[in-house]
């Protein structure tokens, strides 16, 4: 009996602290339930329904175009864009934003590589990279679909490339004085027939034509969106 009581505390302690991992635990798994990743999706998009995005740049680099077009799934009533792009000197930069579709199947934005203040704009010179990623939203704000990827500026080149190397565009001639951007568009334009591609597609986009150039093992589609 002495025994048990010398030992009782360090019973009760042990005990103690067992009720608390087990509370811990069961509250841990309620919240993990309970709550929802922002950026998680279940619906898989048909490759048929997904939108068409591409970026171009103004003729002196300073601007992007933003464009989504063939914004076709259901119940898609708001669409975050987040554009973001790397300095020379290692930061990376952002524009974000939100767009209230109203019904529109479409929308485009004019996005500053830069900042401005008292309307007097600073322009970051040297972007050459970045990335895309745009949300589909009910009119809840639940996360419908997202897509992201990255994207390739260059001036001044003899080939046009994507950032991951898995697509090229050799010129037949060198381009200097405007810019290109190369990209993943997610899904390809309305009037394209192709049901699905195995790589791609990718675009190049430009204030001016595309010049002659080839990519050799991928098919083209509007003249300057290629896929496999």
């Amino acid at each position: 009996m002495n025994s048990f009581k010398k030992y009782l505390p360090l019973i009760l302690l042990g005990v103690g602290i067992l009720v608390l991992v087990l509370v811990f635990v069961l509250i841990k798994n309620k919240n993990s339930n309970n709550s929802t990743d922002p950026d998680e999706v279940q619906t898989e998009i048909a490759f048929k329904d997904r939108p068409f995005a591409t970026l171009t740049p103004t003729k002196d680099g300073r601007y992007i175009n933003l464009k989504i077009d063939k914004i076709v799934l259901a119940k898609v009533d708001l669409i975050d864009y987040e554009l973001l792009y790397s300095l020379p000197d290692g930061r990376t930069q952002g524009v974000p934003g939100t767009v209230d579709l109203n019904g529109e199947t479409s929308f485009e934005r004019k996005l500053l590589l830069g900042s401005e203040s008292n309307g007097k704009s600073r322009y970051d010179e040297g972007v050459e990279d970045g990335s895309l990623t745009i949300r589909f939203r009910d009119s809840k704000g639940k996360l419908l679909a997202k897509f992201s990827t990255k994207w390739h500026m260059q001036s001044a080149a003899d080939q046009l490339t994507s950032i991951d190397q898995n697509f090229a565009y050799v010129l037949d001639k060198a381009v200097k004085g405007d810019y290109f951007i190369t990209m993943e568009t997610f899904g390809l334009p309305s009037e394209a027939s192709v049901v699905a591609a195995e790589l791609g597609p990718y675009g190049i986009f430009s204030s001016v034509d595309l010049p002659s150039g080839e990519a050799s093992g991928w098919q083209v589609t509007s003249s300057n969106v290629f896929y496999k």
